[in-house]
């Protein structure tokens, strides 16, 4: 083949090989593939369930009450049923909207606006950047598990407080995670030439420093939603979270937990429910810092086998 005959796709084959899909990468890793199943499922679950089951998550019946799990019963009592006779099945769905309803929500609010602060204060500096580290240090100084107790205790538990207070607490996380990315970039020749040609800060920030600091904001994320998942049940659990009409995994767990000897199925399934999804958010994140890191990439791209042994970095992997 002469150079003539060469196409441009011939030349752009190899950088495709180079950068696979993320699909791809993430069909090689079987952990990280089951999580993100997992986690495809209960979203859906949530989102879609309730549109399904009508109101058999409250429906009574105390003639089945803590009905065991079983195949004749249907497919809402396919799980048991609970002291009132109400469907685990149904329970459970209704459940996962509602403790999704929090977390995704309070993670959101904290990434979105800590962030924002970290990012403008890492980028200018000075005074700026102390204020905010400061104020960052005063929320991290109090257990947030202890500040959430406190202010649902003196004002009404509800789902809204809840975000509100989730949101608060973490927001340090991504303050401090923004500032310390902003304040190493702000430094690199693309940032100075930028400033140079007389772009603005907010400008810079936006196109510059923000692709780069994202990955790592959304896999802190990642990480953030399980802590934030764990405390809106231990929240619940405690009788400060979400309350009844309501239901969320935390509060089956404790209402069920005076039955765990008759009934078990009562804590046992929400608990579950929760383990599963906290376990396949936190093994995702895993693979997405390292699908999101140019140094790392490469190694996802190997064999399962080939993974845990030294291999050097081959050179046309390197960006």
């Amino acid at each position: 083949m002469t150079r003539e005959d060469s196409s441009p796709g011939d030349a752009a084959a190899p950088a495709r090989r180079v950068r696979p899909r993320w699909w791809r990468m993430l069909g090689r890793d079987r952990a990280a593939a089951v999580g993100a199943v997992v986690l495809t499922l209960v979203t859906l679950v949530a989102l879609l369930g309730p549109l399904f089951i009508g109101d058999r998550a409250q429906r009574q019946d105390l003639d089945a009450s803590l009905r065991p799990p079983s195949l004749g019963d249907g497919p809402y009592g396919l799980l048991g049923t609970d002291v009132l006779g109400r469907s685990m099945v149904a329970r459970l769905i209704e459940a996962a909207a509602t403790t999704l309803s929090v977390a995704v929500p309070a993670v959101l609010c904290s990434l979105v606006i800590g962030s924002a602060l970290g990012l403008w204060a890492g980028y200018h500096g000075g005074r700026r950047e102390s204020v905010a580290m400061r104020v960052a240090d005063v929320i991290l100084s109090f257990p947030s598990l202890l500040i959430a107790v406190v202010v649902l205790y003196v004002f009404s538990p509800s789902a809204l407080n809840l975000v509100l207070i989730l949101a608060v607490t973490r927001m340090p996380v991504y303050l401090r995670t923004a500032r310390a990315e902003a304040a190493e970039l702000r430094s690199r020749l693309f940032v100075d030439a930028a400033r140079t040609f007389g772009t603005a800060g907010r400008m810079i920030i936006c196109r510059h420093i923000l692709p780069i600091a994202l990955p790592t904001l959304l896999t802190v994320a990642t990480l953030d939603f399980c802590f934030v998942m764990l405390t809106e049940s231990s929240l619940s659990f405690l009788g400060i979270g979400i309350q009844p009409p309501d239901v969320s995994w935390g509060l089956m767990v404790a209402q069920g937990r005076q039955y765990l000897q008759t009934a078990w199925w009562v804590t046992v399934l929400p608990g579950l429910a929760i383990v599963f999804t906290t376990v396949s958010a936190t093994v995702l994140a895993a693979w997405a810092r390292i699908a999101t890191d140019p140094a790392q990439r490469w190694r996802l791209t190997l064999p399962t086998r080939r993974r845990t042994a030294s291999a050097p970095v081959p050179p046309e992997m390197i960006p």
